[in-house]
């Protein structure tokens, strides 16, 4: 009988052949056609027979065709752009990936598709022009991909919890538990009359005790092995399910030719113990997700808008878990829109690129939606809060793939690399010593062998860093310093140099002193330079509105902000201009009192002033960069003149470089030119005009201090008044790397004892399946209680 080509199956109904393949079905064969016609035929070479013979019955998905449905599965839904977030339970290996994240080459509809693996879902961003959500369903089915579709899945708090493994848990142990008690009268070796006359009864009673924990608890290593060996990848779990086989087979063996009593008990031990751990392991993921997941992830805030007693309007700055349905927010040019929200003033010229990577502008009128995620381009926006928050939202457009750049270490490969060759490594010393056994004693090979396999599990070195990063990313996320993901932090412990931005990073927004010089403005100037700094989210802009007349707000015609140079704006026929003096009048004073920080103005092409802003710069600053300076090389880049030079020559080492009047694009080519000489660069900036030199970064990170200042080019948000403790930050982030090192050298001196003790014959299967488990809780134990004690250094600065 032959298999189909494409889903393995045999074809037993039926039997088609073209283009000299066998296909069980038509759904194969039309998936093998669509893969052929898209020059995706690549997928047979990533593993044999990959695929999932295709079953959806006619009109399944016609309900998708209501557009309220419809909308309520669409992530995000704008202009030319839908994004949906699909569970797809049939995806189960490298090629599923791959052919699900090439979905565009099958109809060039969809713009990008991420898939998340652990959680089998694809976040699938498509033209609803050329293909809809029922259609883009349907190419899912076509392909074998049905995704699995409820509307009360999609509400965040109806999701079913997953307790598959607490039942497993709970079968293994019962059946221990019992095998266990069966088994007293063997190790005793109690010759009672009664216990002779129903030894066989109890070993048949083992022996139905174990069948669910194989067949039921056990299942999950015998699959994750047999998909890792089809894919021909040696994982963790084929020593493990190997180890399982071999004791019941034996186990089996011996009671039906009446042999012994078989190793039941360390069966059943062995599944148990295992399970335990996946079960702590499991806990702890989930503990240290939520440590990560929690609404201060971001040191964000928003302006909110209220009414005192008096009716007059206030603003006030709230960290952005605080909004509430209903609440007025005010987003200013740059800002990034935090919530879904229903425009009530302004013109919105909103730039969605953070959501889907496309830098398009979309306009938007009074009274339509805002989705979180977009960024205003333009001027001033009252915007009306939908429903509170959802942090984890925009979790999700952090990570979004359009942002992500090959900044991740090679720690997890190296940890790949690492299991392959122990298990293959395991692999051999077990064959090895039970080939060995069988020559000199052949009543102990099977004893070695299934312990060679229980004991040399390499499960503890892999699990050494994700509990230590996992640990330290709570660790520094309770210290204010919020990191994209865990694998930032061994980039941290490597590098040499660090560069910062000047105004808003090193500076203090809150106790600068600014004095203006020039020509008095009039009435209706005053206010059309409120109303237009208002609308700016620059750390000049923000703190010049501060000490301003804000009694004459008003709503402005015209609105553009020059990223680096300044801000253009008008209204009723009169425009202002404000930022750097060339950006004012064309050209620039060079005399030495004018060569300092300084935003200048003009009205209607008429030159006006400047105000002056005498830098205050953040506590402890010296003793950073002096901390700092012992391991690293130094730079300050800023956008402004170097009128402040010799005051941070005063005060930074001698070592550090100053560069001054730099724009983005020079900022970017900066840090460019240094990793180009072997550097490893950490960018330090306000998340404003670092943006590009944040990416190119090899750790970029955002300072905030109380404006929404978030960006998607940015590793990691810091909140200022902890810019003091960063050299702590980078002391822990290397001991971080030295536990893992040493939770390694651990796990290899357990694995080389047990090793010794099992290839020799003096390590029984049921105490290897109990010490396997307890090194990967020990391993976890150390990991966590030493980045605990590292991190309580923290709290003494």
């Amino acid at each position: 009988m032959k298999n189909c080509f494409h889903c393995g199956e045999a074809c037993k109904n039926e039997h088609l052949v073209f283009q000299e393949k066998d296909f069980c079905c038509h759904g194969c064969k039309t998936v093998y056609e669509i893969l052929n016609e898209s020059d995706l035929t690549y997928y047979y070479d990533l593993q044999e027979k990959p695929g999932i013979s295709p079953v959806t019955s006619e009109g399944k998905f016609d309900f998708l065709d209501n557009k309220e449905i419809a909308e309520k599965l669409l992530e995000f839904n704008e202009g030319n752009t839908q994004i949906v977030n699909f569970l797809v339970p049939s995806m189960h290996c490298s090629s599923c990936i791959w052919v699900l994240e090439n979905l565009g080459k099958l109809n060039n509809g969809v713009k990008s598709a991420q898939v998340d693996f652990p959680k089998k879902t694809v976040r699938i961003s498509f033209s609803p022009e050329k293909i809809n959500l029922k259609e883009l369903v349907y190419l899912l089915s076509k392909i074998g991909y049905e995704p699995y579709i409820s509307l009360k899945d999609y509400d965040e708090k109806d999701h079913k919890v997953d307790r598959s493994l607490i039942y497993k848990l709970g079968v293994a142990g019962f059946a221990f538990g019992n095998v266990m008690f069966l088994s007293f009268p063997e190790y005793f070796e109690v010759k009672e009359f009664w216990l002779e006359q129903f030894k066989h009864l109890f070993r048949w009673l083992m022996f139905a005790f174990s069948l669910p924990v194989v067949f039921y608890s056990g299942s999950g290593y015998f699959v994750s092995a047999y998909k890792g060996l089809r894919a021909k990848i040696l994982n963790i779990d084929v020593p493990i399910a190997l180890g399982i086989a071999v004791l019941f087979i034996r186990s089996t063996t011996e009671i039906l030719l009446d042999l012994g009593t078989g190793f039941f008990d360390s069966l059943t031990g062995l599944v148990f113990f295992l399970l335990l751990g996946k079960f702590f392991q499991q806990k702890t993921y989930s503990y240290l997700s939520f440590e990560r997941d929690y609404k201060s992830y971001f040191p964000m805030a928003v302006t909110r808008l209220t009414k005192n007693n008096s009716n007059e309007s206030l603003e006030e700055q709230i960290q952005v878990y605080k909004i509430k349905a209903g609440d007025r927010i005010l987003i200013r040019n740059g800002e990034l829109i935090p919530i879904d929200a229903v425009l009530i003033k302004g013109q919105a010229n909103i730039d969605y690129s953070f959501v889907t990577g496309e830098a398009e502008v979309v306009r938007k009128e009074s009274g339509e939606t805002l989705y979180a995620g977009g960024r205003q381009q333009g001027g001033v926006l009252e915007i009306e809060a939908i429903k509170a928050i959802d942090q984890s939202y925009l979790t999700k457009l952090w990570s979004n793939e359009v942002f992500d750049k090959d900044k991740n270490s090679e720690f997890q490969t190296l940890i790949n690399q690492i299991s392959k060759r122990f298990t293959t490594g395991v692999l051999s010393i077990a064959f090895t010593a039970t080939l060995f056994w069988l020559i000199y004693d052949p009543s102990k090979a099977l004893n070695v062998f299934t312990a060679v396999l229980i004991i040399a599990c390499p499960c503890a070195i892999a699990l050494a860093t994700p509990f230590t990063l996992g640990n330290l990313l709570r660790i520094f996320g309770r210290n204010k310093f919020y990191l994209k993901e865990a694998s930032v932090i061994e980039q941290i412990a490597k590098i040499d140099c660090v560069v910062f931005d000047k105004t808003g990073t090193i500076t203090s927004n809150n106790k600068t002193e600014i004095f203006y010089e020039g020509l008095k403005l009039n009435t209706e100037e005053q206010s059309l330079l409120s109303s237009s700094l208002r609308a700016s989210s620059h750390p000049l802009s923000r703190q010049l509105y501060q000490i301003l007349d804000k009694n004459n707000i008003q709503g402005l015609d015209e609105f553009q902000e020059y990223t680096g140079q300044g801000i253009s704006a008008e209204t009723n026929g009169n425009r202002i201009k404000i930022g750097s003096e060339t950006f004012v009048r064309d050209f620039a004073t060079k005399t030495k009192e004018l060569n300092k920080t300084s935003v200048h103005i003009s009205s209607n092409e008429e030159y006006k002033g400047c105000y002056v802003f005498k830098n205050s710069y953040r506590e402890g600053l010296a003793q950073l960069f002096k901390e700092l300076g012992e391991t690293k090389k130094l730079f300050i880049l800023s956008g402004d003149n170097d009128g402040e030079k010799e005051r941070l020559e005063k005060m930074l080492p001698l070592t550090t470089r100053f560069y001054f009047n730099q724009k983005p694009d020079d900022k970017l080519a900066f840090i460019k030119k240094l990793q180009e000489e072997g550097k490893l660069v950490m960018m330090i900036g306000d998340g404003l005009n670092d943006a590009g030199a944040l990416a190119q970064s090899n750790v970029g990170i955002a300072i905030s201090e109380n404006i929404n200042v978030f960006s998607p080019a940015c590793d990691g948000i810091l909140e200022a008044s902890n810019l003091p403790q960063l050299s702590k930050y980078f002391q822990l982030s290397a001991k971080g790397i030295k536990i893992i090192k040493w939770s390694f050298v651990l796990s290899l001196c357990y694995n080389a004892i047990g090793l010794a003790f099992a290839v020799t014959g003096n390590l029984m299967p049921v105490i290897a399946a109990i010490l396997m488990p307890l090194s990967s809780i020990s391993i976890v134990a150390f990991a966590t209680l030493a980045t605990n004690l590292a991190g309580k250094k923290l709290k003494r600065y």
